[in-house]
């Protein structure tokens, strides 16, 4: 009876203590917080397409993120990351177990990004730029597709109308977004922004959507103070409105495709091109940059005058002084001429 006994206890402790050690074991796969990130912030591991189980782990061991690699490989084994890496974007937080980010890579659950458009864009391989940063595409391509005719036609957009597709504002994606998927989220984002009531105001005013946004671009380029916008609006709305050349500067940088202008001069005013809105009337045939959603909501509301010129204020605050005819917009262009000479001069004197 007591070699049984004892034959009994040994097995009892032998089983307590396999126990205690699998459960440990199983404690240290699953639960223990064995992802580490600097200082405790969130980090973000990318995974490029075509990355394989060994090169992700690789990732994580030089980020300094497995406390315990060994334990990572058997949570990843159970939740089938091997034969299941998917790219993507993903956060990491500072004291995740195994199991958890185990089953986020094994299930693709990407975290988005933001992707952040500010008006005004002038160029497509600046929009490139800013649609492509920080999203696993490159400019490169993004731009590809910007000039690929076929694709925007999809959209219901030429290379002229084109800018005006992009509604200026904050949009969260993820890292691995196609090329042709973040044409068509801005396609539909322009397609939401575009509601009734808007569509109603423009065709209130009596523009078409499109021409709204070509005239929003001029605005958007006129001033940059957007409480003052609705007013230039309403100046080039007067100026349509009687068949007086829109004669807005910024058409005939755009034309002469050299954004390092800074003073327009009478041969910019000679160049020969449909956006020289000195010798032609009416709007130019698009929009000369991304326009800004304030300068859109401008032209859909703008001030109602007799207005039909302006000119940057003598204060250089970036302002306007408006007027009713040439003769008041002379003696306003010609006090912004005298300080602005008055200034560059100090700066030469400066240097």
């Amino acid at each position: 009876m007591r070699k049984k006994s004892r034959f009994f206890l040994l097995f009892i402790i032998l089983t307590l203590g396999a126990g205690i050690v699998a459960g440990g074991w199983y404690y240290l796969t699953f639960h223990y917080p064995n992802i580490t990130t600097e200082d405790g912030k969130t980090a973000y591991l990318l995974v490029p397409r075509g990355t394989t189980y060994e090169q992700l782990i690789d990732s994580l061991r030089s980020g300094g993120h497995l406390t315990m690699e060994q334990t990572f490989r058997c949570a990843a084994k159970h939740e089938n990351l091997p034969e299941n890496v998917h790219a993507g974007r993903y956060a990491l937080t500072h004291g995740m177990n195994n199991r958890e980010l185990a089953r986020k890579l094994a299930m693709g659950w990407q975290d988005p990004l933001n992707i952040t458009i500010n008006a005004p864009i002038r160029t497509f391989e600046r929009l490139a730029s800013v649609l492509a940063r920080n999203l696993e595409i490159d400019s490169a391509l993004v731009l590809q597709h910007l000039r690929n005719d076929s694709l925007i036609a999809t959209f219901g957009f030429d290379s002229v109308s084109l800018r005006g597709m992009f509604i200026p504002n904050t949009y969260q994606v993820y890292w691995t977004i196609s090329g042709e998927d973040l044409l068509e989220r801005m396609s539909r984002e322009y397609n939401s922004f575009w509601n009734e009531q808007r569509k109603e105001k423009a065709r209130s005013i009596g523009l078409t959507i499109r021409q709204v946004s070509t005239l929003a671009s001029i605005v958007n380029e006129e001033t940059k103070k957007t409480d003052e916008m609705p007013v230039v609006a309403g100046v080039y709305m007067n100026r349509l409105r009687i068949g007086m050349p829109l004669q807005a500067d910024p058409t005939l940088i755009f034309a002469a495709q050299d954004y390092s202008i800074r003073r327009v001069l009478a041969r910019h005013k000679r160049i020969e091109s449909p956006y020289n809105t000195y010798k032609y009337k009416g709007l130019p045939p698009g929009p000369i940059a991304v326009p800004s959603i304030e300068a859109i909501d401008a032209v859909l509301n703008y001030d109602h005058h007799d207005y039909l010129y302006f000119c940057a204020k003598e204060d250089l605050s970036g302002y306007h002084n408006f007027a009713l005819n040439l003769r008041d917009h002379m003696k306003n262009a010609r006090r912004f001429q005298r300080a602005l000479t008055e200034r560059l001069n100090k700066e030469v004197k400066a240097q």
